[in-house]
């Protein structure tokens, strides 16, 4: 541990304890939060709390306003030093943040640490804007946001007419193979929620798969993501390459699929609007269709 780190912890640690306690008639709210974990951050814009926010992580880039805080780090590899440097009263987090002991003393720093469950389900995304409303002390506005966020999630699933399109979804492609998404994965997940089908299952998460497996999944569409975290090699020339991936239906018709990835896996306040769009793209590749305009931005995206 560095001077600078035990400095800054022992500082941290030396705060009242009571600032550790949920909020009071008398407590002040906390109006230095760093928030961590892109969903999180577009959680307190929505509700209009931005101007309590310090910092930010390095997956919090929508709203475009997010991105002119200072940056605490990635939130697979927090350092203590980082996020306490900006002099937070109050720390916000996506569920996984990183690494464990980095998360242990940020923890024990003496403030407000409030943990924001993920999940993939319209449920979960209303749990997520509860949890933050409920720490920032705006239940009221959290609650009508979640209701609206409930609603637009059942429209959009009525609208996606994306049903029986057989998807599968690639990670990352290295050394020819292809690394594609079981159950239990953001991506399973939208594939879902739209209506569509995952092309391979029998596995969690991700898994490579054989020629074979490829051939089997038969994909009427391959999906990939773009943004800061995508694996370039994902891209279709470079997938069409594997010859059971051009042998597939998807193959064959030239079918792919490429959104932002934090936009698509995200889950957050935008996902009625990725799920809308996901589903318009799904249906004209599968279609042999020229794919609506896909909405991209520099997000970028761990997938889940």
């Amino acid at each position: 541990m560095t001077l600078t780190r035990r400095t800054l912890i022992a500082a941290a640690l030396a705060l009242p304890m009571a600032a550790a306690l949920p909020l009071t008639a008398t407590a002040q709210p906390a109006e230095r939060i760093v928030s961590i974990g892109g969903a999180v951050t577009e959680i307190v814009f929505a509700l209009g709390q931005e101007h309590r926010l310090v910092a930010r992580d390095t997956t919090s880039v929508f709203p475009a306003e997010a991105q002119l805080l200072p940056d605490v780090g990635y939130i697979r590899q927090l350092s203590p030093e980082g996020v306490l440097s900006v002099g937070p009263d109050m720390i916000l987090t996506e569920e996984g943040a990183g690494p464990p002991e980095a998360v242990a003393l940020l923890e024990n720093a003496g403030l407000p640490f409030t943990v924001v469950p993920n999940g993939f389900d319209t449920e979960a995304l209303k749990t997520k804007v509860r949890t933050v409303g409920h720490a920032l002390g705006v239940e009221a506005e959290a609650e009508a946001l979640a209701e609206d966020l409930g609603q637009r999630m059942a429209e959009a699933r009525a609208e996606a007419g994306a049903d029986g399109i057989r998807v599968l979804f690639v990670l990352s492609a290295q050394g020819g193979r292809v690394m594609a998404s079981g159950s239990g994965t953001a991506a399973d997940a939208m594939i879902g929620l739209v209506g569509a089908e995952n092309a391979v299952s029998g596995f969690e998460g991700y898994k490579p798969l054989t020629d074979e497996a490829i051939t089997q999944a038969a994909p009427d569409v391959i999906l990939r993501m773009s943004g800061g975290g995508a694996d370039h090699s994902t891209g279709p020339n470079t997938l069409l390459e594997n010859p059971a991936v051009a042998a597939t239906p998807a193959g064959q018709d030239n079918a792919f699929v490429t959104m932002d990835g934090m936009y698509m896996l995200g889950f957050s306040i935008r996902t009625p609007e990725a799920m809308h769009d996901l589903a318009a793209a799904l249906r004209a590749a599968a279609a042999g269709e020229a794919q609506p305009a896909s909405h991209d931005t520099d997000d970028s995206a761990e997938e889940g």
